[in-house]
């Protein structure tokens, strides 16, 4: 459940997309609803109010648009501004939805590329090994081929 303050500090197109999940949500739980498959049945009025404070939320900025006033002059922003203004007082820093997504994907690049170099190391490791391996059987080949002349060699003595 999103609270109002961390609404505000969505931008406009990370509002909107919560918007739409948070209505796919609610959509899924009226269809559990209707089929009597619904578990928690207090989630429901949970994702109602979400999807009333986004819209609240988009609304409020619509308007201060049309008026032209700043982001921090809405009602609900200056909420957030005074938890900045808190945060900063006590030398705590806090991050917005889209930096912390920002950095969670940095993150998951990182391991990825890890993961990525890790990978290309075991084939080259393989390679090596299959390099060496092939040099091996060309000597067990070998060794093979000495054995049958030798065992075509005793066949020969034995019947002579």
């Amino acid at each position: 459940m999103a609270t109002s303050v961390e609404i505000a500090e969505y931008d406009i197109e990370e509002l909107e997309t919560q918007l739409s999940e948070t209505r796919r949500e609610l959509f899924n739980l009226r269809f559990q609803l209707a089929t009597g498959r619904l578990d928690n049945f207090s989630r429901l009025n949970h994702v109602r109010k979400d999807v009333a404070r986004m819209m609240t939320e988009l609304r409020a900025r619509e308007i201060a648009e049309a008026e032209g006033l700043a982001a921090e002059e809405i009602p609900a922003h200056r909420a957030a501004a005074r938890l900045r203004s808190e945060d900063d007082a006590l030398g705590r820093t806090r991050t917005t939805a889209a930096e912390r997504r920002t950095a969670a994907k940095t993150e998951r690049e990182a391991a990825d590329a890890d993961e990525a170099k890790v990978e290309e190391a075991k084939v080259e490791d393989h390679a090596a090994v299959d390099e060496s391996g092939a040099g091996a059987e060309a000597t067990d080949d070998e060794v093979s081929d000495d054995a049958a002349s030798d065992n075509a060699a005793s066949d020969e003595q034995e019947e002579g």
